[in-house]
């Protein structure tokens, strides 16, 4: 298991490395993207064209693939992206958003996994049963699907990609082919706001550039979203909604980790 102590030390190290995050990532979410990653202490770059982004990739620490709005030009400027990080050592987050809505991503993803090897897929329920192999039923890019496969499926693509895997939630989980893990940290509001998920794999890619290993870095990753949507919610007053709750979440992201408080108390080793 995580000690605290290495927790500890991987957040001070993030703020006092400020690595550079290349993203491709979700138009949607860029910017909440780009803020998250800036609020965790890392650098973000977003550079999508085909033109740039093997150079870019080439120069930064950690590599976000996001198809949340997947077109030709931004699949080829990741396979480019990709390729250079993996060639190169640099660690590389696929957040396959919305895999399963459409034959167009299922075909893409696949061809753009026999090209890439990610570090961590970073995905909901019904994006993680997709690229496992299991019966999902997604809405959109939304997850459709019970958590109650969501070990099963974690495991499966784990062993399958050799990736670690990190399925977002209502609880979270972190797999690989050695062991699950589940975090219990999170608030009802965090599924009302655009881009949770998207902000999640860039945190995740964040500590990805200075973790000494995969499931470390996507604990904290989880782990920061979780416990910085609780705290947003505590800070709301009584007469606060959604809209508030955006803007304190990201506060909250930066208090969560430049205070140190990713309590790895939160984090249960599962049986499977």
């Amino acid at each position: 298991m995580i000690r605290q102590e290495e927790m500890n030390t991987l957040c001070h190290k993030l703020i006092q490395t400020h690595p550079l995050v290349h993203h491709i990532t979700n138009q949607v979410t860029v910017n909440d993207s780009a803020n998250a990653t800036l609020a965790v202490g890392a650098s973000p770059v977003m550079a999508d064209s085909p033109n740039e982004a093997a150079e870019m990739a080439g120069g930064a620490q950690a590599l976000v693939l996001n198809i949340g709005t997947l077109n030709d030009q931004t699949l080829t400027a990741m396979l480019q992206a990709g390729q250079t990080a993996n060639h190169l050592g640099i660690p590389v987050i696929l957040d396959p958003v919305g895999v399963g809505a459409t034959s167009y991503r299922r075909q893409q993803v696949s061809e753009l996994l026999t090209k890439v090897k990610p570090t961590v897929i970073c995905g909901n329920i019904s994006e993680i049963k997709t690229l496992a192999g299991f019966e999902s039923e997604s809405k959109g890019v939304d997850a459709g699907d019970a958590f109650d496969t969501a070990f099963q499926a974690a495991r499966t693509l784990s062993e399958k990609i050799g990736a670690e895997v990190a399925i977002t939630g209502e609880s979270d989980v972190i797999a690989n082919r050695s062991n699950v893990l589940t975090l219990k940290a999170g608030h009802s509001n965090l599924a009302k706001v655009t881009g949770t998920g998207c902000m999640v794999s860039s945190i995740i890619a964040s500590f990805a550039a200075v973790a000494e290993h995969a499931q470390l870095a996507s604990i904290a990753g989880a782990l920061t979203m979780g416990l910085a949507g609780e705290l947003a919610a505590e800070r709301l007053a009584p007469d606060e909604g959604i809209g508030t709750f955006r803007i304190k979440l990201m506060d909250a992201i930066e208090a969560v980790v430049t205070q140190s408080s990713l309590n790895v108390a939160r984090v249960t080793a599962i049986e499977t």
